[in-house]
């Protein structure tokens, strides 16, 4: 009985003895793996702060040029409410100068360049003579048939309405479709649809809502609607703009010669409103000469204003 006792002891320390060593060989299984997990775990995420640092530079470069960009446009915002608040201080000067010229306290001379009719095709030089010569003019717009430019049906001239307004010119009214032969006069209702017509047009293409507007023809062409019409112009914000001086290139020119003596003959006032047009290549070929010889006259060269003597208002 003792010895059957003492047999089993022996075998439970045996198995107990296997067990142990098994716990011990897991164990340290476990151990050596967890081990190898937590370095390999150690070494992934050194490699993932090693491709980070990368990624942070980038991301950090990315922020600063989007900052940059960002003040980039910023300057521009405040670039273009400079532009405006420059327009706005040249107006009102030029506004007191008129005065004084009224009023005979300065010998200073303002000459307003115009265009009619446009744009043309041609449009495009007269605005790079305009840039070259720092000068800056008006324009008179219609919208009929302008889709594609009227001296070169194969090029569009829609993007010249904007163009003009970048160039800080004055952009105006000329009616939509200058129809003085095809019921343009035949009554205000007529008239004044065209009008409307051709400033949401300009508006659409340049985000510019004009007020001032010339007569197709001039006013005189109105006959009995002037008056009408000028009321109607008036309580719709619009002033209206005739002129005082051309170079005859609305009619049948036909030198440049002829021009300039048109052109000297009917300069003779101290506030000018020079009629022009830009599809006349007379007029374009001379225009540097035209504004060299009224600087030398002692003429300011101006973009017309609503504020203006010149516009009646």
């Amino acid at each position: 009985m003792e010895k059957s006792q003492r047999k089993t002891r022996k075998g439970i320390i045996v198995v107990f003895f296997i067990f142990f060593i098994i716990f011990i060989i897991i164990s340290s299984y476990l151990t050596i793996n967890n081990i190898n997990k937590i370095n390999k775990i150690n070494s992934e995420r050194k490699l993932i702060r090693k491709e980070l640092k990368p990624l942070r530079k980038e991301y950090k470069s990315i922020k600063e040029n989007k900052d940059t960009v960002k003040q980039e446009v910023d300057k521009l915002k405040d670039i273009d409410n400079d532009i405006i608040s420059i327009k706005e201080e040249v107006f009102n000067l030029a506004k007191k100068v008129e005065g004084k010229i009224q009023n005979k306290e300065t010998d200073a001379k303002i000459a307003y360049l115009t265009f009619d009719d446009g744009p043309y095709y041609l449009t495009d030089s007269v605005l790079n003579i305009l840039r070259e010569k720092q000068v800056k003019a008006t324009f008179f717009t219609i919208g009929a048939g302008k889709d594609t430019c009227f001296d070169k049906k194969s090029v569009s001239c829609k993007e010249t309405y904007k163009r003009i307004v970048d160039n800080n010119h004055t952009i105006a009214n000329h009616t939509y479709s200058h129809s003085i032969f095809s019921g343009l006069y035949s009554n205000l209702d007529n008239f004044s649809y065209q009008v409307k017509k051709q400033e949401e047009l300009i508006y659409d293409r340049t985000g510019i809502k004009t007020n001032i507007l010339r007569f197709p023809g001039g006013s005189v062409t109105a006959g009995r609607l002037k008056d009408s019409i000028s009321n109607w112009l008036k309580e719709n914000n619009y002033g209206w703009v005739d002129w005082t001086s051309e170079d005859g290139d609305g009619r049948d020119l036909k030198s440049k010669e002829q021009a300039w003596s048109l052109l000297k003959s009917s300069i003779d006032e101290d506030i000018e409103v020079i009629l022009l047009h830009d599809y006349n290549d007379i007029t374009y070929s001379i225009l540097p000469d035209i504004i060299d010889y009224l600087e030398g006259e002692g003429y300011i060269l101006l973009p017309l204003f609503y504020d203006s003597v010149m516009v009646n208002k």
